[in-house]
């Protein structure tokens, strides 16, 4: 079938040649039209009611429109004509000649539409597509006469010059006009045997005698069915990991049952490393379930195992293959809050702060300032606030502070004295209480909402048990993205002196692990000198201050040039409390006093035990000779030789490190707490009393070796910060790539150590919100909250008026 274009007329001859050159190029493009019919042939089939009954209904429509667009032209040409150009205006001219060309063509758009839309058209289209498969025929004679006759008017009124146009367009309206008249000549104005009819009817035909069994064959094979099937693999696609990977045995369920209950295992007595052993004889190792994999599997395992098989990946692949995905917690949201910048956020909390002269008021101290270095994060460091009847109990010298804002001044001051260079961090405070009997500070209220939410990213806990002992707030995993803690004291060391140590000690160990492990993402341990706490690892992150490797290199020099640096034998620094190692001082000096002859030490500090141990001493009649604590930079202790630390209840010592880095001797216990220092050759441990007395006199008769540059590295806070961004995935965390915003933590199952983890925390909630039960187990009195004075000092809001923590 052809399809027809009917053209209007135009003022112009080429219009005219336009149109008999487009429909004498419908006969090259009649092969495509059909090739197109025969493929959709089917669905013509399948639609042939809808279509007849649509042909009825747009035959109705069209002679239902045809007086409705008689008027509407009509109306069109006379409001036109009156109201668009006034009479005499210069397009006047230009449209009265349009409107002439379209008032010759209406005649003929009416006749056409008179004649097609005739009942005797739609009789015959009935009777083509019908069972009796009558022909189809159109009667095209109007057209060809209302074409011909408007044809002959354009060339009465062409041009001269166009002779050659008119020539070829007379040539081809003979062709055109032939081409009617044969098929007007054919029966009923039928196309007849034309050539593009005849091979539709054969296609017709060969389609006709196929089965249906071939069609469907071919409607299968087709390309679009292809890629149909291929889609739909795309989305259903399962790897051949997944098919092959075998699911957990009764053995590796058991080990996994094991591995998910090692804290409440931990709690009744069964430690980790038999946990672990148990779990690896359930495993039996590797080869235990390399048979179960392919072969090629399990040669890629055995030939790559450094990343090893254990029970994690099993369960994370058995888990991958059946494709399970789970999001959330029991106890806990794993929405992490976004932060509002690209830069990350570190905030460190700490139980101590300058001028108090200790290990937790120091160290994180130069932390912030080393970790605030780098711009890749912010640093906050949170400090304790003592009101200033406390302040006088702590400080040294009577030294106390009217604000936040003048001991926050006193503290920078301190920090640029040592380090070399200004330190861009922030510091806050929170309201803390001193304990005489526990001889520390502890918090007063929630000390997490002293962190602004857009300022809760990473967060430092310096003592993580201490900080948490009695705290009664938000968890802190739940408001920050990563928790790390710092374990700095032997807490059970400490305790075990006391009267019933070792029941308190007990005790202790379990409160430990319970909050090391409800508040912690990671904790770090100085030393294992402290208790093997849950998620931890040991590694030193502290360094010396810059000031004593200065000293060191000074010291250097003056031996270089042949100088006598040290003029001093030996000496002892520390806070004078039984606890910081005096006991063993004057055990092995008293045990030892034969031996060491006329060898004196020199002991340096204040504290609270300092009466009790002189009198000790001199009750022993030994070569000590007590003085006033000093800084360990002190010029005065500059000439000594060699530093004396007998201490095993230290976690890690920071006046060995000191010392070192002076270029002196250290004479030590061989202890956990020391092992960091062994790698030094101007460290000197002993195991006996006997080994003491050997080891100081080596140290008394020879000469210190310098330090190395990379001695003197390894002692330094740019190592210290380098280890700590390291084992506190700190340096994975910082460098994910995805600014600061937390995205929410997606799981391949719901943890149980997860799940414990949350419900150790929300019972610690439940009984620190009890003031009996706190007052029991040795809290300060009034530390649920912090008090007036603290809001005087502080400006914050009276306690009553916040709302409680979860809503309650």
């Amino acid at each position: 079938m052809v399809k027809e274009t009917l053209i209007p007329p135009s003022s112009t001859s080429m219009a005219t040649g336009t149109a008999t050159s487009s429909s004498l190029s419908m006969t090259l493009s009649s092969t495509n039209a059909l090739s197109f019919l025969s493929k959709g042939w089917r669905e013509v089939w399948d639609s042939a009611d809808a279509d007849l009954q649509l042909m009825r209904d747009r035959a109705n429509s069209v002679k239902n429109l045809a007086s409705t667009f008689d008027r509407e032209i009509e109306n069109f040409l006379n409001n036109s004509a009156r109201s668009a150009f006034p009479v005499g205006s210069p397009s006047a001219s230009s449209f009265s000649s349009e409107i002439g060309i379209m008032k010759k063509l209406q005649p003929k758009i009416s006749e056409f539409r008179r004649v097609y839309s005739a009942p005797e058209i739609s009789r015959k289209v009935m009777e083509r597509w019908g069972p009796a498969r009558a022909k189809l025929g159109m009667d095209l004679s109007a057209i060809k006469k209302a074409i011909v006759s408007e044809m002959e008017l354009d060339e009465r009124q062409g041009v001269l010059e166009m002779g050659r146009l008119r020539r070829r367009r007379n040539s081809d309206r003979v062709r055109f006009t032939e081409f009617f008249a044969e098929a007007e000549r054919d029966g009923e104005g039928n196309f007849g045997d034309w050539e593009p009819i005849r091979s539709l009817k054969t296609r017709f035909k060969e389609f006709e005698k196929r089965s249906s069994l071939e069609i469907l064959s071919g409607f299968k094979n087709s390309e679009f069915v292809e890629k149909l099937k291929t889609s739909f693999k795309s989305i259903y696609k399962e790897t051949d990991e997944a098919k092959d990977v075998p699911p957990l045995d009764v053995p590796e369920l058991l080990a996994c049952l094991v591995r998910q209950s090692e804290p409440f295992l931990d709690q009744i007595g069964v430690r980790k490393d038999m946990c672990d052993r148990i779990v690896e004889s359930l495993c039996k190792c590797k080869s235990q379930h390399l048979w179960r994999l392919p072969s090629a599997q399990a040669s890629d395992l055995i030939e790559n195992d450094s990343h090893g098989v254990d029970l994690d990946m099993r369960i994370a692949s058995v888990l991958q293959s059946t494709g399970h995905h789970y999001d959330g917690g029991f106890w806990t949201d794993f929405v992490k809050p976004e932060t509002s910048e690209n830069k990350r956020h570190v905030a460190i909390v700490t139980t101590a702060s300058l001028p108090w002269m200790t290990g937790t008021a120091v160290n994180p101290l130069f932390r912030a300032a080393y970790l605030a270095k780098s711009a890749k994060q912010s640093v906050t460091l949170v400090v304790p606030w003592l009101c200033e009847s406390d302040q006088e109990l702590v400080y040294p010298n009577n030294l106390t502070f009217s604000s936040p804002e003048e001991q926050e001044s006193y503290i920078r001051k301190w920090l640029e004295e040592r380090i070399g260079f200004k330190a861009d961090f922030k510091i806050s405070f929170y309201p803390g209480k001193f304990s005489k009997e526990r001889r520390s500070i502890f918090p007063a209220g929630d000390t997490s909402q002293f962190i602004s939410s857009k300022d809760a990213d990473i967060a430092i806990l310096e003592e993580p048990e201490h900080l948490n002992w009695y705290h009664h707030g938000k968890r802190w995993t739940d408001k920050f993205n990563h928790v790390v803690g710092i374990v700095h004291t032997n807490y059970l060391e400490y305790i075990k002196r006391e009267k019933n140590g070792a029941l308190q000690a007990f005790f202790v160990n379990h409160v430990n692990n319970w909050v090391t492990r409800a508040y912690c993402d990671k904790v770090l341990r100085l030393s294992g000198a402290t208790q093997d706490l849950p998620k931890s690892v040991v590694c030193n992150v502290h360094g010396v201050n810059p000031k004593f490797l200065m000293i060191g290199g000074k010291i250097a020099e003056e031996r270089s040039r042949g100088e006598q640096a040290f003029s001093k034998g030996a000496y002892f620094l520390g806070k004078m409390v039984w606890a910081k190692g005096y006991r063993e001082l004057i055990d092995l000096m008293a045990k030892n006093k034969s031996e060491l002859g006329s060898f004196n030490l020199d002991v340096y500090g204040n504290g609270e035990d300092a009466v009790e141990v002189q009198r000790a001493a001199k009750k022993h009649d030994l070569n000590l000779n007590f003085l006033k604590g000093r800084d360990h930079a002190d010029d005065a202790l500059h000439k000594y030789k060699v530093f004396i630390n007998p201490s095993i209840s230290d976690v890690l010592c920071t006046a060995t490190a000191e010392a070192l880095a002076m270029g002196k001797f250290v004479v030590c216990a061989d202890h956990p707490s020391n092992e960091f220092f062994r790698s030094f050759p101007n460290c000197l441990t002993y195991k006996t009393s006997e080994d003491f007395v050997s080891k100081v006199k080596e140290a008394m008769t020879k000469e210190p070796l310098p330090l190395t540059p990379e001695q003197m590295y390894n002692l330094s806070w740019e190592a210290a910060t380098q280890r700590f961004m390291e084992y506190s995935d700190l340096d994975k965390i910082l460098n994910d790539g995805d600014g600061g915003r937390r995205m929410r933590k997606s799981r391949s199952v719901p943890s149980f150590n997860e799940m414990v983890d949350g419900g150790l925390a929300f019972t610690h909630y439940v009984l620190t919100g009890n003031d009996f039960l706190r007052l029991c187990t040795g809290a300060t009195p009034r530390t649920k909250d912090y008090d007036k004075q603290h809001c005087k000092d502080l400006n914050l809001v009276p306690p009553h008026v916040h709302k409680p923590i979860f809503g309650w």
